[in-house]
């Protein structure tokens, strides 16, 4: 049996689409993954893991595990989730609806179904990101219980991925609009 390059069987892989270019899959890949670091160090919290944060803070490793656990694995999941979405934009189940669904699955939607939120979230995560980053040393300075030292830098490298979501998303949003377009 002669093995298969690695190109071939990535174009013959059923949620692949025909002409989006394997750069794009990579943005899509790396949007998904800028999510990853902040999940970890929030689950880390959520197992009362010393993250650096004082007594005075909610983030305190003393009130975890526990009920405030669930909150804080709720939003990491909630966070993934979206993250995943990116990976939408440049495959088929960003364009069909799923097989399962009664009378619609495996039909086409109009790309503005995934063109209004993704460019949307793009916007916000943009807005917001560059917000908590922009403010950071300040809250920092102000909360006498916020991590120092190697905490802080943990804390940044962290957070400091999710910078590139907004952007990357938008650039996925605006070639899925176009790919679309020119596609159907």
């Amino acid at each position: 049996m002669t093995p298969t390059p690695v190109s071939t069987a990535r174009a013959q892989a059923p949620d692949r689409l025909p002409g989006v270019p394997p750069w794009l899959n990579r943005i899509a890949a790396l949007a998904s993954l800028t999510v990853l670091p902040s999940c970890l160090w929030r689950l880390a919290i959520a197992a009362g893991v010393p993250m650096g944060w004082g007594p005075g803070s909610e983030l305190h490793h003393s009130y975890y595990p526990g009920r405030e656990s669930l909150v804080l694995v709720l939003v990491t999941v909630l966070q993934e989730c979206l993250g995943l979405l990116s990976l939408g934009l440049v495959r088929n189940w960003g364009e069909r609806l799923p097989g399962w669904i009664p009378r619609l699955g495996g039909r086409r939607f109009h790309p503005l179904v995934a063109v209004v939120p993704a460019a949307l979230g793009a916007l916000a995560l943009t807005g917001i990101t560059t917000l908590g980053a922009a403010v950071w040393s300040e809250v920092n300075a102000a909360n006498p219980d916020a991590p120092t030292g190697l905490a802080l830098w943990i804390f940044s490298l962290s957070y400091v991925p999710l910078l590139l979501w907004g952007p990357l998303l938008g650039v996925l949003t605006v070639a899925y609009w176009r790919r679309r377009r020119v596609h159907g």
